[in-house]
């Protein structure tokens, strides 16, 4: 067998000679693969002979694997036209595709998950875009409109999580971080993979959020997905290095750390000061509200109290925010907003409401302090709730300004 003689080292066919500079060059990043990795490989590099309208390369990139998932790439790419082989002495995807990518000569960069958890009917919507030059990254989504997805309740509670925190804390826009199913061309991988310092899970998003930064064109395709139940990804530890990824990021583009590529590069969300501002507006609304109660809770039930409390502070704390912390001002979009913010005070209403109800079925005397100490609590949940849908929903394009120049293509 075959050994590394670096870190880097590309092992191609012995069969048959790779195309020059394919358009297309597909990536599959593998850790111990033996039992599946032949049959993924041959399939995959079946569907791309027959449906593929572009010459292609498919690298098999091994993460310092300890079974014969390194003899067995090698023997593939004796086997397989157009395959080649990379292997790594250290693990992590994003160090595989990092390496891979940065050495390719192809026109576009690609790369998916050994078990094919994406029905592969979506590789040319996916690559077709870039290589037209329409879009300058395609990214599989799990969690858009026409997706279809089986997976376990666990798994889709964690995906959505995660990505309402990629939108909330990083002000993202596009809907699915973690599918592994992307593409990107070769030219703006070249600006972008020297910012990006993460070589594990969290590659992806960090990738994504400098490109859209950068204002670059993402191409999102609804994929059919089937949930590997043999997935080995290490869910608290990748979890825990999510949010760490998360944290430096903010804190890198909120400092202004990172040289963006230029063109019609985003200016980093002003998330600190919209933290700031927010809970300020927050606690007057709350002190607002808590009065409004006192007020109305003489002459009035203690939930007809809340309702009415709780709307008069939300048409203001709408009001406020629109222009003290996201920077909004004229009569442009005033109504829509304050609609989409009556949507928002209806969930607090329901939080709060709840959370009345459970401390009257638990104590149908309940005193007034009482009231007062669990409506508290529920206010702060419903104020986390707002700042999220005020971000993600009513005011995005202020959460992370929008694009107003175009990158030369």
């Amino acid at each position: 067998m075959a050994t590394a003689t670096s870190p880097h080292t590309i092992f191609p066919p012995r069969a048959v000679e790779l195309p020059a500079a394919p358009q297309v060059e597909f990536v599959v990043p593998v850790y111990n693969e033996e039992r599946d990795l032949t049959l993924s490989v041959v399939r995959l590099h079946a569907y791309l002979s027959e449906n593929l309208p572009f010459t292609f390369r498919l690298t098999i990139a091994d993460n310092a694997s300890v079974d014969q998932t390194w003899a067995i790439a090698q023997r593939l790419t004796r086997t397989l036209p157009g395959v080649r082989a990379v292997h790594l002495d250290e693990k992590g995807r994003g160090r595989a595709l990092h390496a891979v990518w940065q050495a390719s000569d192809a026109a576009v960069l690609a790369y998916m998950d050994v078990d094919l958890s994406t029905d592969l009917a979506a590789v040319l919507p996916l690559v077709a875009p870039l290589v037209s030059g329409h879009s300058d990254l395609a990214v599989g989504t799990r969690l858009a409109r026409g997706a279809v997805v089986t997976r376990g309740a666990r798994r889709e509670f964690i995906s959505r999580c995660y990505n309402l925190l990629v939108r909330t804390a990083l002000g993202a826009r596009f809907s699915d971080a973690q599918c592994g199913f992307k593409a990107i061309r070769a030219d703006r991988a070249r600006e972008l993979l020297p910012l990006v310092e993460d070589t594990g899970w969290f590659f992806d998003t960090e990738l994504l959020v400098l490109a859209e930064r950068s204002g670059l064109r993402i191409h999102e395709v609804p994929v059919d997905w089937l949930d590997d139940p043999d997935s080995r990804v290490a869910i608290a530890a990748t979890a825990l290095a999510d949010l760490k990824g998360i944290a430096r990021l903010s804190r890198a583009l909120a400092r202004g750390r990172l040289a963006l590529p230029s063109g019609r590069a985003r200016r980093a969300t002003d998330l600190p000061g919209q933290l700031l501002r927010f809970g300020l507006i927050g606690v007057a609304s709350t002190l607002a509200y808590l009065a409004l109660y006192l007020l109305g809770r003489g002459v009035m039930s203690a939930q007809w109290a809340n309702a009415l409390s709780l709307l008069v502070t939300a048409v203001a704390n709408t009001a406020a925010n629109r222009r003290l912390t996201f920077g909004l001002r004229g009569a442009a979009g005033r109504l829509r907003h304050q609609g989409q913010g009556l949507v928002v005070f209806a969930l607090g209403l329901a939080v709060t409401s709840g959370s009345l109800l459970a401390l009257h079925r638990g104590d149908p005397h309940a005193s007034r302090a009482a009231e007062l100490a669990v409506l508290l609590a529920a206010n702060v949940v419903a104020t986390l709730l707002r700042f999220a849908l005020f971000r993600i929903w009513l005011f995005p394009h202020r959460a992370a300004a929008r694009p107003t120049r175009g990158l030369e293509p």
